[in-house]
This record gives C-alpha cells, structure tokens and sequence, in this order.
C-alpha cells in the first residue's frame, strides 16, 4: 500500500514543463526535515498502486503527464511499481525528488532534483532538472554535483518572497548561462 497525502488535477508551476497540466500524486513522508518546507505531505490515506493509477485516470482523464511528489515519493518501497503502472497505463512520469534515495529510473522519466541537505551522486547523474530553493541565499554549493552536464538549474525563490525573488533574479541576471528563475507560477493564479 502507498501512503498518499493528496492527488489532484492542476498544471506544473514550476521549472521546465512549468504550465503543463497534470496530475499530481503527493506521496505522504519525507526522509529530511527542511525548515522552509511549505507542502504538507502527511499521511491522509492508502491505496493500492491500481488505486492510485485509477485514481489518476479519474482526475485526469487522458492527460498523460503524472507528477510524483512529497515529501520525498521515492522513499516509499512501492514507488518503483507506480512508476511502472503509471507508465504502462500510457503515462510520462515526473518526479520531483530531493535525491538522497538513489533508485533506477527508466530513460522517459523525468526527474526533478532539488538538493537540500545531502545528494546521491547517482541522482544528481541522474537529473534532467535541478532546482535550488533560494532562501536567504542562493544554495551554489550543489552545483558541483552536476558539473559536466547541460542540466537546466532554476533558482526557485521560498515562498515567492519579495527578498528571495530579488537575489534569485540577481543570482540568474549574473549567471545567465547557469541559472534560470522558476516562480511558483501556480499560487500566483491560485491553484494547487
């Protein structure tokens, strides 16, 4: 059984696919206990993997984009077959991870790493995306981890807070060819 906080309907808001609808399955738990977290990611109910993907099929009819959240999604044992129930039903799996819990990955997911307190090296090898949360500061210390490769890295302001906002910007305007700026474009238009 999967442990799930929440599964709804919206768009991306964040990083590349940022205004792509799709469904997200917040999977409940986390292996860190980041101070400036804003997700609640407890525990609100079960389901079976066939659950979750009909679910899934529900909320969004044929949209084929699922993104896998937390909390951390990939700490749960059984978030490997939902990955491959959800792609066998036809779907382009997301994972949004702080990549600390190295697990395989198949080619066509795509995986989301936003470094916080350690990394695995294999899913910082592994990241199609990397978003850095600036709060307070720009966190550069994670961009040796991907050195080498042409992974898009977005600066992410906490909570869209005017003085995050303000050295997000700053930080990509000075490093244009390293840095993107990735606002949380959902809470501007109010959704989840």
């Amino acid at each position: 059984m999967l442990q799930l906080a929440e599964m709804f309907y919206s768009i991306q808001g964040e990083g590349f696919w940022t205004g792509t609808p799709a469904v997200f399955v917040r999977l409940a738990g986390c292996n860190l206990n980041c101070r400036f977290c804003d997700t609640d990611y407890s525990l609100k109910f079960l389901a079976s993997v066939d659950d979750v993907v009909a679910r899934v099929r529900e909320l969004g009819g044929d949209c084929p984009m699922v993104v896998l959240t937390g909390g951390e999604p990939l700490a749960q044992t059984e978030s490997s077959k939902l990955i491959d129930a959800l792609r066998a039903d036809g779907r382009r799996v997301h994972i949004e991870s702080n990549g600390t819990i190295p697990v395989e990955l198949a080619p066509d997911v795509w995986l989301t790493v936003s470094p916080k307190e350690r990394l695995d090296p294999a899913m910082a090898g592994r990241a199609d995306e990397v978003k850095l949360i600036v709060d307070g500061r720009v966190p550069d210390e994670w961009l040796s981890a991907f050195e080498g490769r042409d992974v898009p890295v977005f600066l992410q302001p906490e909570g869209n807070k005017p003085a995050n906002v303000a050295l997000a910007l700053g930080a990509a305007q000075a490093a244009p060819a390293r840095y993107r700026l990735s606002l949380q474009t959902h809470k501007f238009i109010g959704v989840p």
